[in-house]
């Protein structure tokens, strides 16, 4: 066993995080969500938020807080659903090739930690949380949030939903990066500024490809599990060749977005430079796409991807803040 996969955490089990106590029960919740995919929905409110900052000139924090919890309750259960829905369709429990806690769902279900039953109810909660924060965030700056509050609840769930399930039909992977690019930084930056103009929809894209490449990672070891599931993801669709040309396309597209902000003076000209050298932590993480994958390589792909997505968002929230 390698360094990399020995440093993973062990999948749940009911010994690991049984308890009948609050504090127990709280934390199988907290885990069934798949914490470690939390900046995916935490970044594109800060980079929208910075935004709407510049635009307006002030900053209410109340309604950022509000944003901010709503998408991040959008979010995980987002990952509820599509664990219970890729248990029920039968890719989880048949991927063996999983990569934990990365790839294969939370594995919470398969393992006996919480039911279909729990996980539903639990998804369903967190919807509901996300509506009455929408209720307040509509109380404070009107009906129109509700545009974008509504489309990201859609994609989230419609990825995973049957007989619909976008991830299946190889548009989960553009879903994913509106929702998780797209609207939240542009609805971010309008409940701070109550604009969205060609200036935020520019600064959301290369969010939305570094979020769609993180997707796209993933999606490669478990590639044999949702073919023979009849999930038929774009690595399904594409082949490993492929796939990895076009997680380099969308790490390219997220640069030269970079590059454009800077050049139409949405940011300042020298903060597109390390936009450049997250492209050489792309090339070798493009290297781990391979058939066959060894797991280790494509382990280290995998954090390499979560790497680029926070780091790029760091530089693009700075890049922002300073243009201030």
């Amino acid at each position: 066993m390698s360094t990399q996969e020995s440093i993973r955490p062990p999948e749940p089990t009911l010994d690991s995080l049984g308890g009948s106590s609050l504090g127990a029960r709280l934390k199988r919740l907290f885990l069934a969500s798949r914490p470690a995919f939390f900046p995916a929905s935490v970044a594109p409110v800060l980079v929208g938020s910075a935004w709407g900052f510049h635009v307006a000139r002030q900053f209410d924090w109340i309604v950022f807080l509000l944003g901010l919890a709503a998408t991040v309750c959008v979010h995980f259960a987002s990952n509820v659903i599509n664990d219970v829905y890729d248990d029920a369709s039968g890719t989880d429990r048949i991927n063996d090739d999983r990569i934990f806690p990365y790839t294969g769902g939370s594995r919470f279900i398969q393992n006996g930690v919480l039911s279909p039953r729990e996980m539903t109810a639990w998804g369903i909660t967190l919807l509901i949380v996300a509506a009455l924060l929408g209720l307040a965030l509509i109380e404070a700056r009107g009906p129109y949030i509700l545009v974008f509050g509504a489309i990201g609840v859609a994609l989230g769930v419609l990825y995973s939903l049957p007989k619909v399930q976008l991830s299946a039909h190889g548009v989960g992977e553009a879903a994913i990066a509106a929702a998780f690019g797209v609207l939240p930084v542009c609805g971010a930056a309008w409940l701070q500024s109550g604009r969205v103009d060609w200036a935020s929809l520019l600064i959301s894209i290369p969010v939305s490809m570094w979020v769609a490449s993180i997707l796209l990672m993933n999606e490669v070891p478990d590639r044999d599990a949702d073919a023979r599931a009849g999930k038929r993801t774009l690595v399904v669709r594409l082949g490993v060749t492929a796939t990895r040309r076009l997680y380099m396309g969308l790490h390219l597209t997220a640069c030269t977005t970079f590059i454009l902000a800077a050049a139409f003076a949405l940011i300042p000209w020298w903060m597109a430079l390390p936009s450049l050298i997250l492209l050489h932590g792309a090339w070798g993480a493009a290297q781990g796409i391979d058939e066959p994958s060894e797991q280790s390589r494509l382990t280290r792909s995998i954090e390499t991807t979560l790497r680029l997505h926070a780091i790029g968002s760091l530089i693009l929230l700075t890049a922002v803040l300073i243009r201030q």
